[in-house]
């Protein structure tokens, strides 16, 4: 008996088979409980825990550069154990930090605990996408453009959830978010155990006729080209600082642009993605294609930044209509890059040491948490010019980006190497 047309096509839709279709579902759980807390966070530590303005910025600052080393260690241990027993230990890690947030308002605990947290987030994120990375296999950027739609679909669920929740103004409601968050990586880690093992071209079963490999994995820590690409990857990732930081400060500190606009911007960030990430990822579905899709990307960071400093001028009207237009160029700029940085950051690592090698990319978001705010807010201080160099800086940096990987990238493109062994 064969299958339907409806029903085949439908399955070709999600890369990686059910296994595809259950890490997806991973995401929409993890991102659902992270959009209940992430909005949240802040006002949790003052009104719930007590803490003073400047105990809720040292604890996320700190907790947020321990955080970094999350993404190398994650990736290095993946190359070594399955992937899927590491993904669950994870999660239920974020879940012990979430719910452990509830037992103290001592800020050196809480400080702790969030470092915890934080480390099992950033080695987490670099995970899912190894794990998509080995299931996908050349459709892995249809997969991750999937796989943003759902997240950032997640993602607004969660916040309707918290906003609705917060019109109680109680410190349950606070606490509630936080434990729906905890729930939610219990039920990320219950939905992995029925995730099966991928292929890793890291763990190679020799038999009697072969002789097991000595070779030691590539080091991503002595490559230099690599290192070099992930330097400017976290110059393009400055896009989410303008959203999360930018965007707002610069309409709160405007005397013709109304508040409200702010949220509506980030709106239309959500709208966008989920409307237009798949179709706008068949434009770099391989390597080559990915880096071309470097120039339109340095473009749209360009105009971004010109739409910004232009707001700064004219009536109320002009005004809005500009930080539309520079939100609008800043969303396609975050879906570009999220098509290019997917791919390269495989097509440049070597099969044998994948792992390792997305874990140090994962530096670059990660640093980006810490830079990102920094040089949104130097823009804003300096101006209309502010924001201009802030587009051109970034449009330079892709036309670097562009150069560097040219001869590094495979012809033809490559997914996973085709000798692998599942583990059981």
């Amino acid at each position: 008996m064969t299958a339907k047309p409806g029903a085949t096509a439908r399955r070709r839709r999600i890369p990686g088979g059910p296994d595809g279709r259950r890490m997806l579902a991973v995401t929409l759980v993890d991102r659902v409980g992270s959009g209940l807390w992430a909005s949240v966070s802040v006002l949790y530590f003052t009104y719930v825990s007590g803490l003073s303005l400047a105990e809720v910025g040292t604890l996320a600052a700190v907790s947020g550069a321990i955080g970094i080393a999350g993404a190398p260690l994650g990736g290095r241990i993946a190359d070594r154990l399955p992937l899927t027993r590491v993904l669950i230990a994870l999660q239920l890690l974020r879940a012990l930090a979430s719910f452990a947030l509830l037992t103290t308002h001592d800020h050196a605990l809480l400080l702790a605990v969030s470092a915890v947290g934080a480390l099992g987030d950033r080695a987490a994120n670099v995970l899912t996408k190894l794990y998509a990375t080995r299931i996908a296999g050349p459709d892995r950027v249809r997969y991750q453009a999937l796989n943003r739609t759902i997240a950032n679909a997640g993602w607004a669920l969660g916040g309707l959830a918290a906003a609705a929740a917060l019109a109680l103004g109680t410190t349950t409601a606070y606490r509630w978010l936080l434990a729906g968050d905890g729930l939610s990586f219990v039920a990320a880690a219950l939905l992995t155990l029925r995730c099966g093992e991928p292929p890793s071209p890291s763990r190679v079963v020799a038999d009697w006729r072969t002789e097991p490999k000595t070779e030691k994995p590539a080091n991503p820590w002595r490559d230099r080209t690599y290192l070099a690409y992930v330097a400017t990857d976290t110059v393009l990732f400055l896009d989410d600082a303008v959203f999360k930081v930018g965007l707002p400060l610069w309409i709160a500190h405007s005397d013709r642009i109304p508040h409200g606009l702010a949220p509506l911007l980030l709106v239309l960030n959500n709208v966008m993605v989920v409307g237009l990430q798949v179709p706008l990822a068949r434009f770099g579905t391989t390597s080559r294609a990915a880096r071309r899709l470097l120039v339109p990307l340095s473009a749209a960071f360009a105009l971004g930044g010109i739409a910004m400093a232009l707001s700064a001028d004219g009536g109320t009207v002009t005004g809005i209509l500009l930080l539309t237009a520079a939100a609008a160029a800043f969303t396609v700029a975050e879906m570009l890059h999220a098509t290019v940085s997917w791919e390269l950051s495989v097509a440049l690592a070597p099969g044998t040491a994948l792992g390792a090698y997305l874990g140090v990319h994962g530096l670059a978001q990660s640093a980006q948490r810490s830079i990102g705010p920094l040089a949104v807010t130097a823009a804003i201080a300096t101006g209309p010019l502010g924001w201009t160099a802030f587009g051109t800086l970034i449009a330079l940096t892709c036309t670097i980006q562009h150069r560097l990987v040219r001869d590094r990238l495979p012809h033809p493109p490559l997914s996973v190497a085709p000798i692998t062994v599942s583990e059981h």
